[in-house]
């Protein structure tokens, strides 16, 4: 035991043989590519659904088909919302997450109708909704977390700051420009 504390003993530098930060910021870029596209094939699900929805108003009306592809195009929509939130500010959005849900579960009860269902899945249903609702509700009242920091508002503030950055070189540069 003493000849391996005498031993001299070299911390091992992982950025020597691993550059951690290069790889991360190649799994982010994927990871954007990856969000990227399901963006570009959700809007082009919003159009097709929008063309059947169309078709569907050509007599005679089915109130039902039309109800589902409305309430079916919101919820893309949500979805559509909830990646673009995520592509600018690197986070998923509990809020609109939830709301999506709500509206998924609202829609399944419309299309099927209230009366066709059994009184189980109404009551599921409910309890669903309700603690979405709570979810929601608790949100804004809970103190912010992550020990006094507000992720969300952090998020937002850091994107304004680099906005306003990013204008205020546009308009130096511009300036700087007139000048010649």
């Amino acid at each position: 035991m003493q000849l391996l504390k005498d031993l001299p003993v070299k911390p091992v530098k992982r950025e020597s043989w691993l550059n951690l930060g290069r790889i991360v910021q190649a799994l982010e870029f994927v990871q954007d590519l990856i969000v990227i596209s399901l963006c570009i094939g959700l809007f082009s699900f919003m159009v097709l659904q929008i063309w059947t929805m169309f078709l569907s108003l050509i007599p005679p009306i089915h109130f039902h088909v039309v109800t589902a592809d409305i309430l079916s195009l919101l919820i893309l929509v949500e979805l559509f919302r909830l990646l673009i939130i995520y592509l600018q500010e690197q986070r998923v959005s509990i809020g609109v997450a939830v709301e999506v849900s709500i509206v998924s579960v609202l829609r399944e009860m419309i299309v099927r109708g209230v009366l066709e269902t059994t009184f189980m899945q109404v009551l599921a249903a409910c309890a669903f909704l309700l603690v979405l609702g709570i979810l929601m509700v608790l949100r804004v009242w809970l103190p912010p977390t992550f020990e006094g920091i507000d992720p969300e508002q952090e998020v937002s503030k850091r994107y304004k700051k680099r906005l306003a950055q990013e204008m205020a070189e546009l308009n130096g540069h511009a300036n700087g420009h007139s000048n010649y």
